[in-house]
This record gives C-alpha cells, structure tokens and sequence, in this order.
C-alpha cells in the first residue's frame, strides 16, 4: 500500500542487521555507517516509526533485534500498515520457527514491490514525488525552500509549513522565528504528535546539531505527514467535486421550477383570455360594438405582447436548460404533462385561430348594424310618409255621399274614385319597398325586429283594407254611373295630370331626403350621377308643371268667359294648384341640399381613400422588411464571421436595429386605428393587413431572441465542454458548406456528406443511430444547433456518475453506504441538506441505522428521476 512510501527505507535497515543483505551504496557517507550517533538515531527513528502503527494493534517494541528477531511483530505490524491478513505465524520457538516467520513478513514485503536492498529506480521515483509534493505545499512560505530531505529541514519552517498549510488552526507561522530551530522543530513535533496521531521519531538537537541530518530519517518522518494530509486533500477533492455537480442539480432545478411557473401563467393567460374571444355574443347597438372592438385593440396593443415576450423567453429558457443539462451529462427536462415547448405553441396557435375569428367577427357585426341602422331609419321614414298619405282614406272610401249626391255630382265622385285608385296604384310601390326593408331587417336580425313587423304588418293590413274599401266604393258608383253623365273634363284632366305629377314630386322629395351609407369613392360617384341624373328630368318635369298648371288656368279662363261660378274646389282631385306650387318649391329646394350631402360624402371617402393610401404606403415597406430580416436572420448565425462572442455582440446589435424599428410598427397601428374609426375595412392599394404587419412583426422578435439564444447555448457548450473556438469555426465552415439552399438547415443527404467529409465512416444503422440524435422529432432536416450539439458531444469530455459515485466513497470511507454526519462534517451545510432530504435509505445488512445510499442517489443525478 501508499504506506510503503516511507517504510522501504526503514526496513531495509531491518533487513540488512538481521540477514547481512546490505551491499555498498555509493551515495551513502561510509562514516556514518560507523558513526555510532548515526546509528542510535537510526535505531530511535525507526523504532518510533513501527511503534507509530504496532500501538493500533496494541503493543510495541523496545528494541529492534530482540522484538523482531521471532518474525511475530514484524508479521503483526506488515498486516497493521498494508490492511491485509498474512499467512498464519508458526507458534514454536525453535530458531528454524523464527526463520520461517521472518521468510513470511520478507515474502509479503517482496509480494508488494518492495525492494529491500539499495535504492532502485522505484526508490528513486517515490522520492522525487514526495519531494515534489513538499515543494509544492511549501511554496508560498517565506524562509522555506525545500531542496533535499537533510539540510532543507533543519530550521524547522518546512515541517511548520507543511501543518500550517493543510491546518492552519495549529500553528500561527507568522510567530515563528528563522533563528530558533530547536523551538520550531519542538512545535512542528509536539503539534504533530498530539492533533495528527504522528510519533514523534526524531530530536530536534540531533537534527540541528548535525551538519546533515539523516536523509532516510527525514524521509521516513515526511511521509508520515504526506499520508495523514493525502487522505484530507483526496477527500476535499471529492467533496469539490461533488459540490460542483450538486450545484449544477441545483442551478437546473431552479430553472425547471422557473420554466413550470412561467408555462403554468401563459397556459392560464390563455385559458382565460380563449373564452373572452368566443364569446360571439352581438350587442344591440353600434355603440356597445364599437367598444367591443376597441377593447379588441387594447388586448393586441397593450394586454397580448408582454404575453407575446414571455412565450418567446420560455422557449429560450426551455433550450438552454436543455443545454446546460445535456452539457452536464444530465437526462433531458421533461416539463409538466401539457407543459412542453409544443403544447404551449399548440394552445398559442389556438388562441390566435380564435382571436382571428374574434376580429373578423367584430367588423362583420358593425357592418350589420351599420346596415340595420341604415335600413331601421329609412322604415320609420317611408312607414311615416305612407301613414301621412293614408290618413283619413278609410273613412272617404267609406263614405255613402252618393246614395244623396245629384247626377253631376254622381260623375264627379266617380271620376274622383278614378282619380284616387290611379294615386293608390302609384303607392303601391312604396308598401312594397316598406315591406322589403322590414324582410331585410329580419333577415339581418335587427334587436327591435318585433316593433318593426308589427308596424310593418299595420301596414300591410290597412293597404288591404283600403284596396277593399277601394272595391267596394267602386262597386257602389259603378252602380249608379248610369243615372249620372255629366263631367267636367278640365277638372278630370287636372286631377290626372296632377295626381302623377304629385307622386312623382312625393317620390322625387323622398328620393332627395334618402340616407345613404358607402364604403369607396366609387360608390359616392354612382350616387352622384344618379343624382345628376335625375336633375337632368328636372326640364320635362317642369314642362310637366306647366302643362298641369295650364289646364287650371284653361279652368279659370273658362269660368271668367262663360261667368262660372267655381266652388274653388276641383271635385276629382283634393290637389290644388297651391299643392302643386307648394311641393315644386320643395323638390328645388331640396336638390342643393342634396348636391351638398353628396359632396361631403365625397369629401368623407377621399379622406378615406387617402387613409388607405397612406396604410398602404407604409405597410408596402413594413411589410417587405420584415421579411427580409426574417430571411437574413435565417443566414446571420451560420454567415457572421469571428468569436461566438462578435456574433453574440453583431446579433445584439442586429436586435437593437429590429427594436429600434417599433416606431413605426407604431405609427402603422395608428393609421390602423384611424381606418378603423372611420369604417374603413378594405384596402386595395396593398395586400397587408395590420395583422399581418403584427404577426409578422412577432415572429420577427421572437426569431432574433432564438438566434441569440442558439449562440448562447453555444458559448455555454463551449466553456462547458472545453470546445475551441477554432473548431467552432471548423464546425461552422464545415456545415456552410453543406447548407445548400442557405436557410440554416441541412437535409439527410448533405449531412450525410458533411459528415463523410469530418472524417467519419458511417453505415446505415450507425447514420441512423445520428440522425435520431440530430433530429428527434423527425422533422427532415438539421439545424445548425443540432449540429454543433453532436459534434460536442463527439470531442467534448463530461463528468460521470461512477465519478460522483467515486467521490461519496472517498467521504464515506471506502463503505458502500454514508452517514448523515460523515455528509454533514465534509459538504457545506446547504449542499448537506441537499443530499440527505434526497438520498435514501441503505437497505445493507452491514449498514448502522440512519446510513443512507450514495450509489443510488449519484445514478439518479445522471439518470431518470425527479432530482
């Protein structure tokens, strides 16, 4: 074992007193083999160093030729410093029993390397290192400078420095004097013998009074220090180690706590936000419609992008964790059931299908109730002018004044029948225009659909009424026609060029007073030449007027010749010049009204038109430079040239450029906004949308915060992996090249010769074993991150779980188990706790209760498990 590094030289002295092996040694000094000092301390030092390990069997020697010459305690203190059981001693006590004994302890000594005569090349080699790992333990010590194993240790310091350096709490070295050996060489013992268990086997006159001490009792001292403080510094090793990989565990799991928190709060944000965009519940009035659809702009303006940021920085944190623990040599995260990467981007995908619906349903409910308020106005305005020219109708059709009435007056009140059913076919029109509005409204699901049928039936039912009544009347004069045939043809020609000319007029003022509601500059110019129109008819229908008015006056005339008196009264018609003049003055009047309506109309579309022109002049170059920095982000990580950290640097840049951009996504939402005030929901000037603009937009951020993250992940696989950046430049050069189509990706084929062309000789089961490896979800292709994934994997070391496993033993002793107070004295407290709220139960029969089981809990830090 390791304690044979100082006990060879010891025991070759043995060796030779008792059996005359010793041959001449040129570097030893001749006068001391016959110095009898020499040879006391000798005796001394080596007596001291076998009591050092006889006294933890329980005994000891006095002297070395009489204790040792029956092999019993040689053989007792080879088992106590090698650990190991020697062959069963012969009991008797004749001389060839003794020689038999001594042949068994210089077998085994021989068994274990151990030359027993000179200093060989193996001697040579032990002494270099132990002196090697003096020097090094020293170094930082004033007055110390270790150079041999005689003259180096004289003053003490060194013997000081090696305790102060591994134990610090048993010496104050700033005390110590250059010029007191025997009084450091005295503490360097004393300390020694007392906290580290080391006899002491030295005087510190005989060290100081000899002009050079005795090298192999120095040595034999020295390595009674390397062994009590190799044990310490290996188990300190181990404890780093393990330190180290608990708070990788520990860094991981805080980040796959922080990533279920953030899906849990996206994944309710949606589930609470899809309801709100189903609800299709339409409200009765533009105005409650118009907020719904205000309320729609702030959840895309100001609710939905801080949501639009933290899907994106999950996505970066879900690939980093996955690199840290890849680059750990940790199983992958495995989110929450419902929680991965894909169910987010599934329940995201949804909430933007229903959003879509949402908005597309918003605007088509405005126009409907555009529409209906459109079409309720222009009922109530026709069901009004009907009702007006329906008043009293019925109770004249029902009147019986010809049953009294004179044969002239019999004539005349036909005649006037004639007259109003020529009117009453001339309103047919309108009942059936009312009709159709109150169908469309219907249809169109106008929220007061009941008041409007019900009125509308109202009317329906009194036009049949007065169609009977009409009948009826009819049916009665036509009874008594014959008894009367007297006419007055001035007044009947009146009344029938008066009674279409006053519907016209009733027509053209209805016409005039019309709503209208349009959506383009082409529907305001159909309306206008319409308009234009029918001034043109203006000339025939006063000529119309003329002739109209010419016959009351041929009336007159007549009545002033012949001295006719005139009741003043036409009987076939209730019309009246002053109706005539009266509603003539109004239809002028009313058509510069209605040339102004129209050219405010006019005005209104321009100004829409030019809102259109201006959205779509900028959406025109928004639009384009998206996607052009969409396709040149595609290429930056794989083109940029120089240090993951100039990219990293170049990226943040290319990022800040993008940001800097918003301004006028921002100024685009405001036009948006104006369009959308103005009911402007078509424009034909450009084929973006504003949703366009902002997916696009989003997709934008959320690509260049991957591509950062990718060079990210990259830079953390590098240190972690100890990559070069030289063959990170070799990977890059190597997958540019087989990029053909330039989009950071490589289908099967290229990455196939790509990987020919590293230098790799594949066959088809082993190309398939990568490619499950490089593309795990079987997408067809590989990214420039799955790739320098595997190809880290390939040339990159990473810790195991047999080498935290390794380190456990070291603390627990060389047992297969560990106790809670073994964790406790070597672990920091936090990274203690750790592993004993983790660690399991030792289910060995060999283990005392409470052991727990470090070889199970080091598998799952590396294996499946929720650590």
């Amino acid at each position: 074992g390791s304690h044979f590094l100082g006990s060879q030289y010891s025991t070759s002295y043995m060796m030779n007193e008792e059996h005359q092996y010793m041959t001449p040694e040129d570097e030893w000094d001749r006068d001391l083999l016959l110095d009898p000092a020499w040879e006391k301390q000798q005796r001394k030092t080596f007596t001291a160093w076998c009591n050092s390990h006889l006294r933890k069997a329980g005994t000891q020697i006095e002297n070395i030729e009489d204790d040792f010459r029956n092999g019993l305690k040689l053989m007792l203190l080879l088992e106590v410093i090698s650990g190991e059981r020697l062959p069963k001693p012969d009991k008797g006590k004749m001389r060839f029993h003794k020689i038999a004994n001594v042949n068994k302890a210089l077998d085994f000594i021989c068994s274990k390397g151990v030359k027993l005569v000179s200093i060989g090349a193996e001697e040579t080699s032990a002494k270099e290192g132990l002196l090697l790992w003096c020097q090094r333990k020293t170094a930082p010590y004033r007055n110390v400078n270790v150079q041999n194993f005689h003259i180096s240790w004289k003053d003490g310091l060194a013997l000081c420095a090696l305790i102060h350096r591994h134990r610090p709490d048993l010496i104050d070295y700033s005390k110590l004097k250059k010029d007191d050996p025997i009084g450091n060489l005295n503490t360097a013992f004393e300390v020694a013998e007392k906290y580290l268990d080391i006899p002491k086997m030295l005087d510190a006159e005989d060290i100081v009074n000899t002009p050079k001490p005795d090298e192999k009792a120095i040595m034999t001292y020295v390595s009674c220090f390397y062994h009590a403080f190799a044990g310490a510094e290996q188990a300190e090793t181990a404890a780093n180690r393990i330190c180290k990989v608990l708070a990788v565990n520990q860094e991981n799991e805080k980040l796959m706590e922080e990533y279920e928190k953030l899906a849990s709060e996206l994944l309710e944000w949606i589930r609470k936000t899809i309801p709100w965009l189903e609800n299709r519940t339409a409200e009765h009035h533009m105005r409650a419609m118009q907020q719904k659809l205000e309320d729609f702009r702030d959840y895309r303006r100001i609710h939905k992008p801080p949501r639009v940021q933290e899907k994106c920085q999950l996505e970066i944190n879900f690939n980093t964790l996955q690199t840290k623990l890849r680059l750990s040599n940790r199983p992958a995260f495995m989110p929450s059931e419902g929680k991965m990467v894909s169910d987010i981007a599934n329940a995201w995908k949804g909430l933007e299908q229903v959003e879509k619906g949402y908005e597309e349903w918003l605007l088509t409910e405005i126009r409907r109730l555009e529409r209906l308020d459109h079409l309720a106005e222009k009922f109530k305005q026709k069901c009004s002018l009907h009702q007006s020219w329906t008043s009293g109708k019925e109770e004249l059709l029902s009147m019986k004044d010809y049953e009294s009435a004179s044969l002239m007056e019999i004539r005349a009140l036909m005649r006037k029948h004639e007259a109003f059913e020529s009117d009453l076919a001339a309103h047919q029109d309108r009942v059936e225009q009312i009709a159709a509005i109150a169908q469309e409204l219907n249809e169109l699901d106008y929220h007061d659909a009941s008041s409007v049928n019900t009125r509308c039936q109202g009317i329906c039912d009194q036009w049949d009424n007065l169609g009977t009544l009409t009948q009826k009347r009819r049916d009665s004069l036509e009874r008594v026609e014959k008894l009367w045939e007297t006419i007055d043809q001035l007044y009947l020609e009146f009344a029938k060029r008066a009674a279409p000319f006053n519907n016209w007029m009733d027509g053209a003022m209805e016409d005039l007073q019309d709503m209208f509601i349009v959506h383009s500059t082409e529907e305001i110019h159909s309306l206008i030449t319409a308009h234009d129109q029918f001034k043109a008819t203006l000339p025939e229908a006063d000529k119309e007027r003329m002739a109209t008015m010419g016959i009351q006056s041929e009336i007159v005339k007549i009545a002033q010749t012949y001295g006719i008196k005139l009741s003043g009264v036409n009987p076939y018609t209730n019309l009246s010049p002053q109706d005539i003049t009266n509603k003539w003055e109004t239809v002028k009047h009313l058509v510069p009204l209605r040339d102004q309506m129209l050219q405010e109309e006019v005005a209104r579309q321009q100004a829409n038109e030019r809102l259109r022109r201006q959205f779509a002049a900028q959406a025109n170059i928004i639009g384009p430079w998206i996607q052009t920095k969409m396709e040149e982000i595609g290429h930056v990580s794989v083109d940029i040239a120089g240090s993951l950290e100039e990219q990293m640097n170049s990226l943040k840049q290319y990022e800040q450029n993008i940001i800097n951009y918003k301004c006028n996504i921002d100024k685009l939402e405001g036009d948006h906004q104006l369009s959308q005030e103005s009911l402007i929901f078509d424009n034909k000037h450009t084929n973006y949308t504003m949703e366009h603009i902002r997916v696009g937009w989003e997709q934008l951020l959320t690509t260049i915060a991957r591509t950062i993250n990718e060079v990210e992940n990259q830079i953390l696989t590098r240190d972690a992996k100890g990559i070069s950046q030289e063959q990170l430049n070799e990977f890059r050069a190597s997958f540019n090249h087989f990029d053909r189509k330039r989009n950071g990706m490589m289908d099967p084929d290229d990455f196939r010769a790509c990987l020919i062309s590293m230098g790799y000789d594949l066959g088809e089961v082993e190309f398939a074993r990568i490619m499950t490896l490089v593309d795990s979800n079987n997408t067809g292709v590989v990214t420039f991150q799955a790739f320098i994934d595997f190809m880290t994997r390939e040339t990159a070391e990473t810790d195991t779980a047999d080498q935290v496993m390794a380190s456990f033993k070291i603390l627990a002793s060389d047992k297969s188990y560990i106790t809670v107070d073994e964790l406790r004295r070597e672990l920091p407290p936090e990274q203690a706790e750790y592993c004993i709220s983790r660690m399991t139960r030792y289910i060995g029969a060999d283990g005392p209760a409470g052991a727990l089981d470090y070889i199970s809990f080091s598998s799952a830090l590396y294996g499946e498990s929720d650590l």
